[in-house]
């Protein structure tokens, strides 16, 4: 039994067909910045470096650290 916690990334993009596309990136860092991830974001959209069935990111939507805790409560018996 254990707890362990887990933050990641998750960078919401407007895409060209009105949709939304996510990207999640394990472990940024803690001193991170809005600024930083909003530039990064954006050069992403301008290089056009990824595309996905709701075609090009256009815009950025959504920026998001998420921070997980997870309690393990059970270990199974080993045999």
């Amino acid at each position: 039994m254990s707890i362990t916690n887990q933050k990641v990334l998750r960078m919401t993009f407007g895409t060209a067909s009105g949709g939304t596309s996510s990207m999640t990136l394990p472990a940024p860092r803690n001193d991170v910045t809005s600024e930083e991830i909003q530039t990064v974001m954006q050069l992403i959209i301008d290089k056009n470096i990824f595309t996905g069935s709701g075609g090009d990111l256009k815009s950025i939507q959504d920026i998001k650290i998420i921070d997980t805790t997870t309690n393990d409560l059970y270990d199974p018996p080993v045999a």
